[in-house]
Order: C-alpha cells, then structure tokens, then sequence
C-alpha cells in the first residue's frame, strides 16, 4: 500500500511537471510492477496488456463514437437545433439561454463530446443572444454549461472509458445517464429562467413565431431524433452490442452529411483525421491506465481501502460525499478525463463494497466531472468559450456560469440521494 501510495505521488508530481499523462501512467505502472513481480516480467506484462487491450473488440467503441461525433459536428446542424429550441423556448423568460440549453442538450446526443459541443454552440448562440441584448457573461455562461451535457447524456466517450477501466456494461451506463442527462438540462433551464427573472436587464425574450413556425422547425430537427433513437434503441432492445450501435451512428452521421450537402472531400477527411488523433490519444491513456490500473492491483491499494473504510464509523452515503469532494478538488487541477482515469479504478470498488451499483457510480462519477469543466481555475468549457469570444474576461464568463453551477450540484445531490433516478431505467429494460 506504501508502494502503491508513492506511486500516485509520483504521478502527480510527473503530470504537474508537464509530462503526458499516458507517459505518467505507464512510466509509474511499469515500474510499479517491476519492484513487485521484477523489471523483466514487467515488460512482458505490460507490452501484452497494452497489445490485447488494443486489438480488443471492445474498444473499437471509442473511434467510431469518436467517428459519429466528427461527423456531426460538420454535417451543420447546429443552426437547425438552436432554431428548432428557439421556436418553442425563445418567447420565454431567459428564453434565449434556455434555448441553448436545449440545442446543446439535443446536439449532446448525436454528439458526446463536451468540446465539440460547448465550441459549437457559442458560434451558434453567442451571436442570437447578443442580439437580445444578452449579458455577455451569462450568455457565455449558458454556452459554457450547455456544452457540459456532452460527457453526461448519451453516447458518451466518458461513459465508455468508465465502462472498460471498471469492466462495467455500456449500454447500461448508457441507460443509467439518460435520466440524470435529461434532469440536468431541464435545472439549467430553470437556473437561466431564475436568473433572468431576478434580473431582466440580463437579457430580454425573443418575439413568439406561430405554431406552424414550430412544427417546420421541428421537423427539420427530427433527423438527430431518428439517429439518436436508432443508435440508442437498438442499444436498449439488444439488435445492436455497443459498438455495432456506433458503427451504425457513424454511419448515419455521415448520411446526414451527405443528405445536408456538408460530406466534401475536405470536410470528410477532416473529421476522419480528427476521429484517428482524437481516438489515437484516448487509447494511449486507457492503456496506460490499464497498465497503471494493474499495479495498484498487485499492490493491494484498493483491497486496503475497501477494508480500511468498511473498519471505520463512517456512512456510505458519507464515503460517497467525500468521494465527490475529492473529484471536486481534482477538477481545479486536472482535465476530467485524467481525473476519471486516475480515480476510477480505486473508487470503483469501494463504492461497490459499500452496496453501490457501478451503473450508479459511473453517472455519479461524470455529473462531478462535469463540475470541473465550468470551475474555475481550469474550466475547460469556459475557456473553450472565451477563445470564441475573446471580447469577454474570463472572470465575467465564471460568473455568468456559477448559477449553473449549483444547478449542477442540484443534480448531482438529487442523483446521489435517490439513486433510482439512474437506475429505473436499466431495470425497467432488462
């Protein structure tokens, strides 16, 4: 356990230095693994794992989820989904907000990227809601929120990444998130229209179009619909296993490129080289971690903590709470995939150990990480915000997010306090 311990200490000192975070880990885990089972069986263990976990069937889920996301980013639908959001929510109370809310929600879904997401809706949103006379803090806020949805509501590159690190089924990690996705848009929703409701200034409504306005742009939004139930439905009903239903979802990607006239050679190959980097770098840190994952097995880390905390006087929602906590801090220092990937495979089991269902766990686990992409001092979505709007400080952009912030701790506190939330769903379909 003292191994073990140095080793995390080592790793984080690697990571503030600079170093890749799949160079810490493997570096770590290899010698790690070395002072116990010898340098030799190291290299032999670790260049196994690191090719079976490569060639395996499974995690060919992540490039072409990847794959989808690419091509939904530049098939253009954006525009279609904020329209569609603004016919039914415009007219209202912080309406414009709300409507970003609700187009990042519906391109979250096709989409599963936290990036991807926030970066197009502030091309998208950004200009309507300054046409409404916005504050440019909160609108950057709404955007910097909305684009969070992208790790929670499914598909999600996080969700698998939990799913292979802790051996748990994706497609009912899937299920589990789509409730608290849905409950968590639905409170930025209500925090926009607070907050406009105490402050007007910040924003006034958009002019209400008629009903057949809606159901025109309704209709032209109905395709992301259609693939998100496909790909998801026949997740839900067992036609397709995880990484047919992305297979199938990257390929309805691109059909609604080409049906929209965005699949140009130039747009193609973009999104192809973007889905290899993209997936060529999530790899290399899955395998790490798999690797480092094993070294802390050998060591008997976790084995010490499960009997450590089941030996003490502590509650299991309490070990939860604190398990939240310690996200939170990691939030303020690293990205939330490296968090995820660092804390995961110790958490994990003893949250089990304490009676938890992992499904639970992992929706637990990214709700809190979403938290770290709108908290300052890195908030990967604010700043993802402010290089689109470099007009705005960075300062103001935390403060127009902070509100759904507590809505997001809102979601999160009802989420750990009913854990039905995420799993009726799962237990409903099997």
């Amino acid at each position: 356990m003292t191994v073990a311990l140095i080793g995390f200490a080592v790793l984080f000192v690697l990571c503030f230095l600079g170093v890749p975070l799949a160079v810490g880990l493997l570096t770590v885990g290899t010698v790690g693994f070395g002072y116990f089972r010898g340098f030799g069986a190291a290299g032999s263990v670790v260049g196994q794992q690191i090719t079976d976990a490569f060639s395996s069937y499974g995690f060919s889920v992540i490039p072409l989820f990847v794959l989808m996301g690419a091509f939904i980013h530049r098939a253009g639908l954006a525009d279609d989904l904020f329209n569609g959001a603004r016919a039914w929510l415009g007219h209202i109370r912080g309406g414009m907000a709300q409507t970003t809310i609700g187009a990042s929600a519906a391109f979250a879904a096709v989409c599963g990227s936290s990036i991807a997401t926030a970066a197009t809706m502030s091309r998208v949103s950004l200009p309507q809601m300054k046409r409404y006379d916005y504050n440019d803090g909160f609108a950057c806020g709404a955007v910097a929120a909305g684009g969070t949805l992208g790790i929670l509501i499914p598909p999600s590159v996080p969700l698998v990444i939990f799913g292979i690190l802790t051996e748990t089924d994706i497609t009912g990690l899937f299920m589990a998130a789509l409730v608290p996705g849905v409950l968590l848009a639905l409170l930025y929703m209500c925090a926009a229209w607070l907050v406009v409701l105490f402050r007007p200034e910040l924003g006034r409504p958009a002019a209400p179009v008629s009903w057949r306005e809606r159901l025109t742009a309704s209709r032209r939004t109905a395709i992301v619909g259609t693939l998100f139930v496909v790909v998801l439905g026949g997740m839900y009903l067992g036609v397709f296993t995880p990484t047919e239903a992305a297979g199938v979802g990257a390929a309805g990607a691109f059909l609604i490129m080409a049906l929209r006239r965005a699949a140009s050679r130039t747009a193609v190959r973009e999104a192809l080289t973007e889905s290899v980097l993209t997936t060529a770098a999530l790899l290399m840190v899955v395998g790490s971690a798999l690797v480092f994952n094993t070294f802390l097995t050998i060591s008997g880390l976790t084995a010490e903590l499960v009997t450590l905390i089941n030996s003490v006087n502590v509650s299991p929602l309490g070990v939860i709470t604190v398990i939240c906590v310690i996200y939170l801090l990691l939030g303020c220092v690293f990205d939330s995939l490296a968090a995820m990937i660092l804390t995961v495979p110790v958490f994990t089991p003893i949250a089990v150990s304490l009676g938890y269902d992992p499904l639970w766990f992992g929706v637990v686990v990214v709700i809190v990480v979403e938290l770290g992409l709108i908290t300052p001092p890195l908030g990967m979505n604010v700043f993802i915000v402010k290089n689109l709007a470099p007009d705005v400080p960075v300062w103001r952009i935390f403060a127009g997010v902070s509100p759904f912030v507590l809505a997001n701790i809102v979601g999160l506190t009802l989420v750990v306090l009913l854990p039905a939330m995420a799993l009726w769903l799962p237990e409903l379909l099997n």
